[in-house]
Parts: structure tokens; sequence; C-alpha cells
């Protein structure tokens, strides 16, 4: 194998790439790369056994080959280099020699044949759809998954197709994010549970330009994206039947100017206390007070101009995930709907049913 190439055509595929490679592994070989070079073209290829990464770059190749090297020396090779230059890598024997200038270094190989690879996903069904509208599902239902969560199919992001929609739904069983973008045509119903590691990562690889496919397997998700081809394993689970979480519309309704109510809140959690993070909101026809204390008898209180009209309501909730789902409405006003003491909050922009967000009351 011996090929050449700019310094930035080959920094890019493995900043693309180098995201799931893990820093401690329990095999060596998920912490290198799988090189192969043929036809001018080079492929590089991460895993860490659930999310697999392959980004490509055009080289000029004198011979072809494979070979697994440490992804991370090579891509701190290849950024220490300066701007422009060009890169010579070959193989000889057991060492990938990678010469630049006056530079040279040997980097220690794995053959590629132990390097895991998933190579059919065998799709069940293609799902098109824009890098704008993918990106914003996401974007608008990340915060909500669990993070370590015994309950491991809640350690991740639903996503549903249902006639002319897809929808990403997630929950940590405390709050909830819903939201869903058209499709041109319509498709069967099905689910699938994305890790949450896929999804943080697929988030770092959108540009927002262009349309994409999805492609849904039995045991995987793969996307093609920007010369980047995307592939995780889903959860094996049963996500929870998430529309009887989600609250009716109650004729206790809070209408408050987005920006205005979470400057207020983040003022108020200033004194909240730092583990639960609790925060009243006292919702009255004159107006909303919020008030936070904390165990060293410290205290925050601010009153807020709203529309209401509806019952006296005192009700606890934790800032972050209130913070968290005003942060993903659009739009300069925000509804807060609540039937009572006891029950979940419904937040949404005014007049649009696209994203939905719930979070569970507390007791403070």
């Amino acid at each position: 194998m011996k090929f050449s190439a700019a310094r930035e055509a080959l920094l890019k595929p493995l900043q693309a790439v180098i995201g799931v490679v893990e820093r401690r592994q329990t095999m060596p070989i998920l912490s290198n790369v799988l090189m192969i070079a043929r036809d001018g073209q080079l492929s590089i290829t991460a895993t860490d056994l659930e999310v697999e990464l392959v980004a490509e770059a055009e080289v000029e190749t004198e011979s072809g080959g494979e070979i697994t090297v440490s992804g991370r020396k090579l891509l701190d090779i290849c950024r220490a280099l300066p701007e422009g230059v060009e890169i010579h890598v070959s193989l000889s024997g057991e060492k990938l020699s990678v010469r630049a200038g006056r530079s040279r270094f040997n980097l220690v190989t794995l053959p590629a044949a132990e390097f895991p690879v998933v190579e059919d996903i065998k799709a069940g069904q293609t799902i098109q759809v824009s890098q704008e509208s993918l990106g914003k599902l996401i974007e608008k239902t990340h915060f909500s998954m669990a993070q370590q969560d015994v309950r491991y199919y809640l350690n991740g992001m639903l996503l549903e197709t249902s006639g002319k929609f897809l929808r990403a739904v997630a929950t940590d069983g405390h709050r909830l994010a819903l939201c869903q973008a058209g499709l041109e045509e319509s498709l069967e119903e099905q689910q699938v549970i994305v890790p949450r590691k896929g999804v943080l990562e697929l988030q770092r690889l959108m540009s927002g330009d262009g349309d994409l496919n999805i492609e849904l397997g039995a045991n995987h998700i793969r996307i093609q994206l920007d010369g980047i081809r995307f592939t995780s394993k889903l959860i094996d689970g049963r996500f929870p039947e998430y529309e009887r979480v989600i609250p009716k519309e109650s004729s206790n309704e809070v209408k408050a100017d987005r920006t205005v109510f979470k400057s207020a809140l983040q003022r108020t959690a200033i004194l909240s206390n730092e583990k639960y993070r609790g925060i009243r909101l006292v919702i009255r026809d004159s107006g909303v007070t919020l008030q936070a204390h904390n165990p060293e008898q410290e205290e925050a209180e601010e009153e807020l101009e709203v529309e209401y009209s509806g019952e006296d309501i005192e009700i606890g909730f934790n800032v972050n995930y209130l913070l968290d789902a005003l942060g993903a409405v659009e739009g300069d006003d925000v509804t807060l709907s609540v039937q009572d003491s006891n029950s979940s909050c419904l937040i949404r922009q005014p007049g649009n049913d696209d994203c939905t967000f719930v979070v569970m009351p507390m007791r403070l």
C-alpha cells in the first residue's frame, strides 16, 4: 500500500470519524482506524462496535492495500504538520511510514482482517429527508435522552415513521421531547431506537445542506451524508407508549414572552438547590411568581407578567428541564399548559404542533 495526499485531504476524513474512537479500549483494534486505498480513493473507517463511521478522500495511489493504524496518533501527526504539505504514506512490513517534508513517522499496524466492519444492514425501509429536517429533529429532542438508565431503551432516541411524518421522541422518565417533520411520500409504520452515542455523533456530522437517505434495517440504521457513511446499531427494546405521557390541552394555560421567561428562570435558579434544581411557579391571574430556595436558607423570587386565565396553581419543576424545553421552542412566545399542581406541564410554541415538550412536576 502506497499513496500520497495533501495534508487537508487526509485531515478531513480523520476528523470526521475520530469521534467514535474511544481513548480506553478493551480491544486494541478499536483504537485503530481501517484504511483502504484503491484506485485514487482512500476510505477511513472507525468503530466502537456500536457506531461505525466511514469517510472517503481522493488520494494518489501508487499501490492499493488495506491496514489498520492508531486513529488518534495519525490525526495528531496530520494536525501537527504544516498547512498545504504533501503527505506520503507507505506500508513496509508491519510498520506504516508517514513522510511529509523533513518529518518521518513509523507507526505500528494491526491486520485489516481483524477490524470489525458492518457490511450489509439488510435495509427494510429507506426514508428520504432533508439534512435540515433531520438536524432539527435531533436538535429539538436530544437533550431529553436518558444517560446510563437501567431502562436501556431510554438511553437513545426513538425514530418513528407514521404516514407522511418522521418523528423523533426522547424521554428520561422525568421529561419528554417530541418533534416531527413532514415527508414527501407515505411510509409504513416503523419504530427504531438509535443509541445516545449514535445520536450525538450524527448531530456532530450534520452540515444542514441537501437531502439524505435513512436506511432502516432490523438491527442497524445507516445514513449517507457528505462523503461520510454513518452506521449505528439499534437498541433492542420497546420504547414506552409516549402518547400516553403527553397531557391533554388544559384551560390553565400561561402565555409568556419566551426570552423574558427564560431569563427570569435563569436568575431565580441561581439560588435553587444545586442538587435537585427545584423551582416553584405560583401561577395566578395577576402573573407568575418564580421562587427558589436552598439549604443555606437563601431565597430568590421574581414576578413575571404573563397572559393567564385559569385556576390558581402552585407547582414545582426542575429548572434545568424547563430551560432545555424553552431553549428548543422556536418563536418569541411560549405556552405552558397545566391541569393542576400534580400533573405534567405541556410546553409549546403557540400555533405550532410540530414540537411538544413535557416536564413532570417535582415536590418542593
